[in-house]
């Protein structure tokens, strides 16, 4: 049975704090997200066009993640080398002239080696030609909700109108990791052997202890040194994508600084769960004489664990509130003021039915409030 994952849309929430206006970095561009809120726990220039290099084979892999995923290719399936791939020049994984080789092979040769040879194969193996492939990378990314890229080739070589952001970067590794588990370990492979050539993986961050399981580099003289990677501790998993680097050295050093930063400073809050009773309202004229009011979601928050002690939660609404009344109707509004950040404001609604009292009930209550007021 083939099952088919939904195309993921990710909406981005920004924290604005004292705590992150006091970071910086050396890199031309950078963005790092808590993945589980979708919270930008820092930023700087995320939106800038930029060259990503290397790091667009992530898009390449992400095609080819779903192929594997629909069934319409196996890891024992292979596909043959042309001229073009051959000669490619820049990082390499040393494929033979018009040898076939298999697709396990050719996403660690992508993702370790970061072979652009490999990444022309699966171009066309896939599409036909490296243009065509091309097309179908700008389709996904629109699809993802990346609005600012625009892919040229497969492998990320410098080329006129080959550009994204790192925002973009950032959302189209989220769509990874949730959408292929199942395939996302081979991001975290430190070394691989093709032709009796080793190479190991260039990317920094999964060899410093850090919980850092992927994903790619890249390099290119216009756009410096960058990296996309992500990093899990406990139930926290942070996505970090920098660019504009000098050297390989600050990619190596900024990557971890930023990562062990945000896993630091920030914690996930987790305020209610689905279905949670918030308050109770008192009902009037009906069967009972209060409701539950409950959450829609569940509610949680990425937080500078300094601001969280500041936190404030109200709920408004009008009472008693009059029967019948439909579960699921909304009847409140739950208010979480957080220092230094917009309130946020969500829904209360009602956790049950409540049916009308009968005529007669409803005249004895009212003579009872006419008489003694609102009872308890």
């Amino acid at each position: 049975m083939i099952i088919k994952r939904a195309l993921l849309v990710t909406i981005f929430i920004l924290i604005n704090s004292s705590a992150s206006h006091a970071l910086e970095t050396v890199g031309k561009q950078a963005i790092l997200v808590d993945m589980t809120t979708n919270t930008v726990l820092f930023s700087k220039n995320p939106d800038k066009l930029m060259t990503p290099s290397s790091m667009s084979k992530i898009m390449t892999i992400y095609k080819l993640f779903e192929q594997l995923n629909d069934g319409g290719l196996s890891l024992t399936d292979t596909y043959k080398v042309s001229e073009k791939a051959w000669r490619k020049r820049g990082s390499k994984m040393f494929v033979g002239l018009r040898s076939r080789v298999k697709i396990e092979d050719l996403i660690r040769g992508i993702i370790v080696q970061s072979g652009n040879d490999a990444a022309i194969v699966v171009a066309e193996g896939l599409s036909g030609s490296e243009s065509a492939f091309a097309d179908s990378l700008n389709s996904t990314a629109k699809i993802l909700g990346m609005t600012n890229s625009n892919f040229v080739n497969a492998s990320g070589w410098p080329e006129l109108g080959h550009e994204t952001t790192a925002r973009d970067l950032a959302i189209l590794t989220i769509a990874t990791i949730k959408n292929f588990p199942e395939f996302y370990h081979y991001y975290n492979e430190k070394t691989f052997t093709y032709n009796g050539i080793k190479q190991r993986n260039r990317n920094p961050t999964i060899y410093q202890n850090i919980g850092a399981d992927g994903l790619k580099t890249g390099h290119t003289e216009a756009g410096g040194y960058g990296l996309t990677a992500s990093a899990v501790r406990k139930d926290r998993r942070l996505v970090l994508v920098i660019n504009g680097l000098p050297s390989k050295k600050s990619r190596s050093r900024e990557s971890e600084r930023l990562l062990d930063w945000g896993f630091r400073e920030f914690n996930n809050y987790a305020l209610f769960e689905a279905g949670q009773t918030v308050t109770k309202a008192k009902v009037w004229m009906g069967d009972r004489g209060s409701i539950p009011l409950v959450i829609r979601k569940d509610l949680l928050l990425t937080l500078p664990r300094k601001v969280r002690s500041g936190m404030k939660v109200t709920v408004t609404m009008k009472t008693p509130v009059s029967a019948p009344i439909e579960k699921g109707a909304v009847l409140a509004t739950l208010k979480i003021k957080i220092p230094d950040r917009e309130d946020i404001e969500l829904p209360l609604v009602s956790g049950a039915n409540v049916g009308q009292l009968g005529l007669f009930s409803r005249l004895s209550k009212a003579v009872e409030y006419l008489l003694w007021g609102e009872s308890e």
